[in-house]
């Protein structure tokens, strides 16, 4: 059965109707990527919402850090296996194959990280987001410290909660609002 073909359960707006600073960006998108994600699409039904999601997103994914961009989006897709989020799934799973260059790497954050050929760090990382997002009242000092033990300071494990946390909000919000991905994306980077 294919992938229903609606963006989500809203209707939305053309872009041609959005104000100039946001069709601005749907371009930017479109230049860079090849594709409007069907997440700003969906934020664009109110846009201040889409701005402030775009602002967070940019600063959680996208600004410096000293978490690799590859390692913020393994993070991302895990969550998304706990959350069973076919959105961001299908989003950031072909982030990590684009970055990572390995498609199977991709495939198996998506299905069960615990399978994927991961170093120390990666390995602490993405148990400590799989606890928070499945246990998160479980979480004590001593899974800090296990970050402590692979090398994490506490600016990293400052950004990694952050990206677990914005996309469990995300997860939550695609789940709701029933948001499909981009048809694109299941062909990318295979």
């Amino acid at each position: 059965m294919p992938q229903p073909d609606h963006i989500s359960i809203f209707d939305l707006p053309d872009a041609s109707e959005l104000d100039d600073d946001m069709q601005a960006y749907f371009r930017i998108c479109e230049e860079k990527l090849g594709l409007v994600p069907n997440v700003l699409r969906t934020y664009s039904r109110h846009q201040e919402k889409l701005r402030a999601f775009s602002t967070l997103y940019n600063a959680v994914m996208l600004s410096d850090s000293k978490l690799s961009k590859l390692e913020r989006e393994m993070v991302a897709v895990v969550v998304s296996s706990a959350n069973r989020c076919f959105y961001c799934l299908v989003a950031h799973g072909q982030a990590v194959r684009q970055l990572s260059g390995d498609p199977q790497l991709g495939e198996m954050l998506v299905m069960n990280y615990r399978v994927a050929p991961l170093d120390a760090r990666q390995r602490a990382m993405l148990d400590f987001a799989w606890k928070l997002t499945v246990t998160p009242w479980e979480v004590v000092e001593s899974d800090r410290h296990a970050l402590r033990d692979v090398g994490l300071d506490d600016d990293q494990i400052f950004d990694l909660s952050d990206v677990i946390g914005f996309f469990n909000m995300s997860n939550r919000f695609a789940t709701a609002v029933d948001m499909m991905p981009n048809a694109e994306y299941h062909a990318m980077n295979r």
